[in-house]
């Protein structure tokens, strides 16, 4: 990538202490506009812990972070979806009783919520929105199908569909390709590199060939700091990271 690329996120001495313990230990760390990082590291690395501090879910000890120009660490969880940072945790939270159609309606910016939903009106704008955003994760074809029929991968999916309705700037994945098949994580990753045209995408994976796949830039976390950074090829061959994480 150019390196005139613009900063959509900078994260600068970001720490968190649990009762003494720095889960996450002074960690800087930028990413540019259209830009897919992913994060790896041992179990316990800090790596959901940075994603939580970066999505307000938990507060930061110290340090600060920037999206979009803004500081981020004093809003609140909603504000900061507001912003423009969308987070989507390990296990899908769809609602399963809802069709896959209903499930992005809900997740339209001016219907947030279920009751909110249901009281806005479908206007041609959100169904544009929905049409083209379930074309985009490959569930076109399933719009009025109930989600709880799903397979694992469609119901992630359309979890990223929910997120995708609302236009961040920043997505944040937590492992999205846990228990998928393998056609499941093959699409996948053309969804991500897909999507990631016009956003940037923070993404933690253990997948070594998925990550080769996907990642534009590689940061390794070992014990709440940054052990290594840069491509894929120049992180796997580095000493440190084969010593803590890769040779296990």
């Amino acid at each position: 990538m150019a390196g005139n690329t613009p900063i959509v996120l900078a994260v600068e001495g970001l720490t968190v202490s649990f009762d003494g313990f720095k889960a996450v230990d002074d960690i800087n760390l930028y990413v540019e506009k259209g830009e897919l990082r992913v994060i790896i590291g041992p179990n316990g690395a800090g790596k959901t812990t940075l994603l939580d501090l970066i999505c307000g879910k938990t507060k930061a000890s110290s340090g600060k972070v920037t999206f979009a120009d803004q500081e981020m660490t004093r809003l609140r969880e909603y504000e900061i979806v507001r912003a423009g940072i969308g987070r989507k945790f390990q296990t899908p939270s769809i609602y399963e009783n809802l069709t896959v159609f209903d499930n992005l309606k809900v997740s339209y910016p001016r219907g947030r919520g279920v009751f909110g939903a249901l009281a806005f009106k479908t206007t041609g704008d959100v169904l544009d929105r929905i049409d083209s955003v379930a074309r985009e994760i490959g569930l076109h074809e399933q719009l009025r199908t109930e989600s709880g029929l799903l397979s694992h991968g469609q119901k992630q999916w359309l979890e990223i569909g929910m997120l995708l309705m609302q236009e961040p700037e920043l997505l944040m994945l937590d492992e999205p390709i846990a228990g998928m098949s393998v056609r499941e994580r093959e699409l996948t990753a053309e969804l991500l590199t897909r999507i990631c045209q016009n956003r940037s995408m923070l993404v933690i994976e253990h997948d070594m060939d998925f990550v080769a796949r996907i990642a534009h830039k590689v940061t390794v976390m070992h014990q709440g700091r940054i052990l290594a950074e840069g491509p894929m090829e120049k992180v796997q061959a580095d000493p440190k990271v084969i010593d803590v994480y890769l040779g296990h």
